[in-house]
């Protein structure tokens, strides 16, 4: 729905009406020109006055000299207005706003509590001014200068983050909003063409101390600068038209904006999740954990910890993680007090309920039976993680702790198990990614899908995002010039640059598995990128705890000695050909008729169809390998059968000789 647009030229001192403008949008504009009187320059009906502040875009305007002005229907203007209005060089102040709306969001008067209590009340406007209250300073000291912004951000927090950045930097901001589709016009226009009609207009007549405001810039000129579109290249040219324009623009980190666009803006600013640490407009600090949970939430849980909830909610923007918190309110409404690791929990479950991508694993490391080693040197980069060994300070801790891991080794061995158990071992949602879902025949698409996974990761932390058959989309980069190896470069790239740019202050792992470290780019190999860690088939006394483990979970009864039998007998088998065994032990004995025991024999004939299975997959190889030789005469010079590709490739790239 449209907003109502108005234009008021106040009755009182202009800078004063702005800020007042901007305490308590839910005010409706009968109550507010009632304490701060306004003419407007056109007719306002009754309804009108009945609209809440937020509902409408109301411009500030000096009085014009040969055009009439409206008084608002119910106004009184009393002789002091009139009088101060006309004569006095210090307009009187407009009475003030209730004492309670002030303390609730205007962030000049925005108080303290004390160290030992919770504020009563949060609104999600006050959220976001106290989370990003150094961002927002920031954006505004720029915009007092004259600089444009652009603010790269999530969409949840645009609507909020625009009016404080303009209220600080003491400027009127003019919003492009979407205009209503004119009846009269014979042909219909898009929604991009209306924005851009209505932006030529506006940019147009911006005066002094007004900002142009583009709250959605990446959905009205997105893409990349080979394939602008109709829409975007008008857009380009107005505005560098008229590059003296102030402008404050925002766009998601996911979508794609043309660099000729967004270098129209002199500063370029990056909003994303939230800080430990809050600032009041005092000056004073508070973990956020005591800035944004209110008293009454934090009655529901025992022991809460504002320290221990940062972790939890570092990813997310102020926005959703109020939404969180009230979910995990919710859920233990109309109880006694419960623990605080059910407030954990709960916010794990919003992030994975609000992200189709998100699940929260139930695998924990006494599931995986074996691999000590493994699990020692993954406990160790987990206490770095959450805080658990007592460093000289926050910044050694933060250098310490790993970016990602990538686990190699043969299929079946529990490489992605291990990658649940961390996430589980950290409270974490998890998102595991085939790495050819990745990949994308359009040029661009794939790295746009890793910026997004990347972007999704951060919103939902602390997450850990795998990336299944890694070698897949992280392969070493060729010198070829061929597209095919220019799209995996560039997607190599990519990944490349979202690993340099972790923030240590989010908890978030990225996990590549595979079983052909060998081909994985070298770069990505570096121990300040990735740690490559070995997970091999196990030995015989990893071979008999996974096989207790997969014994418990199916139910079966197997004795001590039968155990050491199946371990002794599995050499070189994989953790999953354990499993399959217990598994069809399991169907066997519930599901056939009748009833085959669990016993020994049985699990003889199991571990014989395994091994059998193994030679006839070994024998097939064998036999494709060899097909090409077979009818051959001797003496006769043998053409191998390979595939296609690579006849028609030279061993050397700067060679054009066939292949003989």
């Amino acid at each position: 729905m449209a907003r109502t647009k108005i234009k008021l030229v106040p009755l009182i001192d202009a800078e004063q009406f702005r800020d007042c403008l901007y305490i308590d949008e839910s005010l409706k504009l009968r109550d507010f020109l009632s304490q701060c009187p306004a003419l407007s320059t056109s007719a306002i009906d009754a309804s009108t006055m009945e609209q809440e502040l937020g509902q409408l875009i109301i411009t500030v305007a000096d009085a014009p000299p040969d055009s009439p002005l409206y008084r608002p229907p119910g106004l009184v203007i009393t002789q002091e207005v009139a009088t101060n209005n006309k004569q006095s060089p210090n307009p009187k102040p407009a009475p003030p706003i209730a004492e309670s709306k002030l303390i609730a969001s205007n962030p000049e008067t925005l108080t303290t509590p004390p160290d030992d209590e919770f504020p009563s009340a949060i609104s999600e406007k006050d959220a976001v001014r106290l989370a990003y209250a150094q961002e927002i300073d920031t954006a505004a000291s720029f915009l007092r200068t004259g600089l444009s912004v652009l603010v790269v951000c999530e969409k949840l927090v645009v609507e909020h983050l625009w009016r404080e950045m303009a209220q600080r930097a003491n400027l009127n901001p003019i919003e492009l909003t979407v205009p209503d589709e004119d009846e009269a016009s014979l042909m219909p226009r898009s929604l991009r063409q209306r924005q851009l009609a209505t932006l030529k207009t506006l940019i147009n007549t911006l005066k002094q101390g007004d900002i142009l405001v583009i709250p959605h810039l990446d959905l009205l000129a997105g893409g990349s600068d080979t394939n602008l579109s109709t829409e975007s290249r008008e857009l380009i040219e107005l505005i560098y038209k008229q590059s003296d324009r102030l402008m404050l623009a925002f766009a998601d980190r996911s979508q794609d904006i043309p660099e000729v666009l967004a270098a129209r803006f002199a500063v370029r600013l990056l909003i994303s999740g939230v800080s430990r640490i809050v600032t009041y407009p005092n000056g004073e600090e508070k973990s956020i954990g005591k800035a944004l949970v209110t008293a009454d939430e934090v009655a529901h849980f025992q022991d809460f910890d504002p320290e221990g909830l940062y972790k939890n909610i570092a990813g997310m923007n102020p926005i959703r993680l109020r939404h969180a918190i009230k979910y995990a309110v919710q859920e233990v409404a109309g109880t006694e007090k419960v623990p605080v690791t059910r407030l954990y929990q709960a916010i794990r479950a919003f992030k994975a309920q609000t992200s189709i991508n998100f699940e929260v694993p139930n695998v924990s490391f006494a599931d995986i039976g074996g691999y000590d080693e493994v699990k020692a040197e993954l406990g160790k980069a987990l206490q770095l993680m959450t805080g658990s060994y007592n460093l000289p300070n926050e910044q050694l801790r933060r250098e310490l702790i790993p970016r990602g891991f990538i686990f190699h080794g043969p299929p079946g061995t529990g490489k992605t198990l291990f990658a649940k158990a961390i996430a589980n071992q950290l409270n974490a949602t998890i998102q595991v990614v085939s790495g050819p879902e990745v990949t994308d025949m359009y040029v661009g698409e794939s790295e746009r899908k890793v910026r997004e996974l990347f972007a999704e990761a951060r919103r939902n932390a602390p997450a850990v995002l795998v990336f299944d058959e890694f070698d897949s989309i992280a392969t070493k980069r060729s010198g070829r010039d061929d597209g095919g190896s220019r799209a995996g470069n560039a997607l190599v790239a990519q990944i490349l640059t979202e690993m340099d740019g972790f923030r240590p202050d989010v908890p978030m792992l990225v996990i590549g598995t595979t079983n052909r470290l060998d081909i994985i780019d070298e770069a990505l190999l570096r121990p300040s990128r990735f740690k490559a860690i070995a997970i091999n088939r196990p030995d015989t006394q990893a071979r008999r705890v996974i096989a207790q483990v997969h014994a418990q979970h199916f139910g079966i009864n197997v004795s001590t000695e039968l155990l050491e039998v199946i371990a002794t007998e599995t050499e070189g088998m994989s953790g999953d050909d354990i499993r399959s065994l217990f598994r069809d032990a399991c169907v066997s004995l519930y599901c056939e008729e009748p009833p085959r025991p669990a016993d020994a024999r049985r699990f003889g004939e199991l571990v014989g169809l395994l091994r059998k299975a193994s030679i006839e997959r070994n024998a097939s190889a064998a036999e494709r390998r060899t097909s090409a030789f077979e009818g051959v005469r001797p003496g006769e010079r043998v053409r191998p059968i390979v595939p296609m590709i690579l006849l028609t490739q030279s061993p050397n790239p700067d060679s054009n000789k066939p292949i003989e």
